[in-house]
C-alpha cells in the first residue's frame, strides 16, 4: 500500500506542476536537399543500443542503415524517450521516420508494413502466487511499457479496479529487474523482450497475456513524396523476400528461449561464486588473443561449467574441453592446468574465425566458429556446403543452424565429405553461449571502455542523455 500511494503522489506531483513552455520546432528538411535521413528511435534492446563491443546495435538501428544505405544517404538517429511522443513529433516534422511503432491509423502519417509484433504479457515475481487475470492483481503495483499504456487504458475500461503507472523511460529489461527485485508487483511488457530478459532475472515469470499481439511499423508524415512512400515499402518487402529480416529477427530473439529457469540461476549463482576466481585468466586470454574475456567465459561455462578438471566420455578434458589432438597442436602440456586450458581454447577459436571467409561479418563469424568448435571445421563446412543446396545462406548462423542438424540424416550425410555428424548438440551449443554471453555482457565489465566508433554516415542525437549502453555500470553515450 505504501508503494502504491509513493506511485500516486508522485503522479499528482508531476500533473500539478506547471509544464514548462514547449521549445519552438524546426521542421527537419526535405530529405532530397540534406541527403540526411533523420530518424526517431527508442533506447531499448529490441531497437537501439551500443552492443557489448561498443557498436551501435538493435533490430531497429540495423534495418534503418540499410535502408539508409540502399538509398545512399547519410543517418541520423534521434533518440525518443517515449514511443508514445513519436508520432506527434512526426506530424511536426522533428524527423523523416519514427521506427518501432504500433501499427496504427494516425491522420497524418503513413505506416509500413508490419515487420515484427509485440504482445503484452504480464510478469510476477515466482516467489508470488502467480495471478491468473487481471482481477488477480489487487492493489498490487502495476508498471506499463509505455507503448502499451493505451491497450491497458481500453482495458480498465472493462476493470474498473485495475490501476496502474506508465513506464515512460525504462524498457523491458528494467521493468522485470523492477519487478525481480520487489519495487513493484507486476509489470507489462512485450514478450519477446521478456524471453530475453528472463534469461538474467530467473526470478520472474511471464502471468498471462494481456492482449493479442500488435504489428510494429514505421511510419512517417503523409505529406512525404510518392517516392519516398514506395522505397519504404519496396525495402521491407525485398528484405522479406530475401530473408535478411527473418535473420536479422534471429540476431536479436532467435536464441532467447533456450535457457531454463534452473539454468539461468545456476549460471547466475556460478557467476558469483566461482567466475571470480578464474576472471583474471580469462582476461589475460582477451588480452592475447582479442576475444572479449566475457564470450571466452561463456563458452568455458557451456563446455565445463568452470570446473578446471571436468572429463567428458568422449575424452575431452579442462576448462575448455580439449580434445588430446587439439591441445598438442595448440602447446597445451596440461589440459587440467585451468590457465593453459583457457589460453589454448581461446587461441583455438580465434584459429576457426580465421579459417572463415573473410566475407562473413559479426557476429556471424564468431557464432559459426563456435559451431566449428563444438563439431569440428569439417562438420560446419559440410553444413555450409548444404545449406548452400538448399538454398540458404552458407555465411549466416540464422540459416545454418536450420542445416546443421540434417547432418545426422542419411540422406544428407551421405552425400558430403565428412558424412554424420550431432548436429543438433552443436545448435544448442552455440545457442546456450549466446545465452550465457549475453547474462555475462549485462552483468560484468569489458575489460576495456568501448565506444562506438566513428562513421560519416551514421550519427546519434541523444538531448536526454538517455544511457544506451547495456554493459553493466556503463553510462551514457551520448
Amino acid at each position: 500500500m505504501l508503494r502504491r500511494l509513493c506511485y500516486l503522489a508522485i503522479g499528482l506531483l508531476v500533473a500539478c506542476t506547471e509544464a514548462p513552455p514547449e521549445p519552438a520546432v524546426t521542421p527537419v528538411a526535405p530529405l532530397s536537399k540534406t541527403g540526411e535521413l533523420v530518424v526517431l528511435i527508442r533506447n531499448g534492446a529490441s531497437s537501439f543500443y551500443v552492443d557489448a563491443e561498443g557498436k551501435y546495435a538493435g533490430l531497429d538501428y540495423d534495418l534503418v542503415t540499410r535502408f539508409a544505405d540502399s538509398l545512399g544517404v547519410k543517418v541520423r538517429f534521434v533518440v525518443a524517450p517515449r514511443v508514445l511522443e513519436m508520432p506527434e513529433r512526426l506530424l511536426q516534422h522533428e524527423a523523416h521516420i519514427g521506427v518501432g511503432l504500433l501499427q496504427d491509423t494516425v491522420p497524418g502519417l503513413n505506416f509500413s508494413a508490419s515487420y515484427l509484433t509485440h504482445q503484452p504479457v504480464l510478469v510476477y515475481r515466482t516467489a508470488d502466487r502467480r495471478p491468473k487475470g487481471l482481477a488477480d492483481l489487487g492493489e498490487g503495483v502495476v508498471m506499463v511499457a509505455s507503448v502499451f499504456a493505451p491497450t491497458l487504458r481500453d482495458l480498465a475500461k472493462q476493470e474498473p479496479k485495475l490501476q496502474f503507472s506508465e513506464a515512460q523511460h525504462q524498457d523491458t529489461e528494467e521493468l522485470i529487474d523492477k519487478v525481480e527485485s520487489g519495487l513493484i508487483d507486476y509489470a507489462v511488457v512485450d514478450a519477446q523482450g521478456a524471453e530475453v530478459a528472463l534469461n538474467f532475472h530467473p526470478g520472474v515469470a511471464v502471468a498471462f497475456p494481456i492482449a493479442h499481439t500488435l504489428p510494429i511499423a514505421w511510419a512517417w508524415p503523409d505529406t512525404a513524396s510518392k517516392e519516398f512512400n514506395e522505397q519504404v515499402q519496396a525495402f521491407f518487402s525485398r528484405i522479406r523476400k530475401d530473408g535478411t529480416l527473418a535473420r536479422l529477427v534471429d540476431r536479436y530473439y532467435g536464441h532467447a528461449n533456450r535457457l531454463q529457469p534452473i539454468d539461468a540461476t545456476t549460471f547466475l549463482s556460478r557467476r558469483i561464486a566461482v567466475l571470480p576466481k578464474y576472471r583474471n585468466l580469462f582476461i589475460e586470454a582477451e588480452g592475447r588473443y582479442g576475444i572479449d574475456w566475457r564470450m571466452l567465459a561463456a563458452l568455458s561455462y557451456q563446455e565445463s561449467h568452470w570446473e578446471p578438471y571436468a572429463t567428458s566420455a568422449y575424452g575431452v578434458r579442462g576448462m575448455m574441453m580439449l580434445t588430446t589432438d587439439t591441445a598438442d597442436k595448440l602447446g597445451v602440456s596440461d589440459r587440467l592446468d585451468a590457465r593453459q586450458s583457457i589460453m589454448g581454447g581461446a587461441k583455438y577459436l580465434l584459429m576457426l574465425k580465421d579459417t572463415i571467409p573473410a566475407r562473413i561479418p559479426e557476429p556471424d563469424r564468431t557464432w559459426i566458429a563456435m559451431g566449428a568448435y563444438n563439431i569440428g571445421t569439417a562438420h560446419m563446412e559440410d553444413a555450409r556446403v548444404l545449406a548452400q543446396r538448399l538454398g540458404k545462406n552458407p555465411d549466416s548462423w540464422s540459416d545454418l543452424k536450420s542445416v546443421v542438424p540434417l547432418l545426422r540424416n542419411y540422406e544428407h550425410f551421405s552425400t558430403l565429405k565428412f558424412g554424420f555428424a550431432r548436429g543438433g548438440e552443436t545448435v544448442i551449443f552455440v545457442e546456450n553461449v549466446r545465452s550465457y554471453y549475453d547474462i555475462l555482457v549485462r552483468f560484468e565489465q569489458p575489460e576495456r571502455p568501448m565506444f562506438p566508433p566513428f562513421d560519416e554516415q551514421v550519427s546519434v542525437e541523444n538531448p536526454e542523455g538517455v544511457r544506451l549502453r547495456i554493459d553493466a555500470g556503463s553510462k551514457a553515450v551520448n
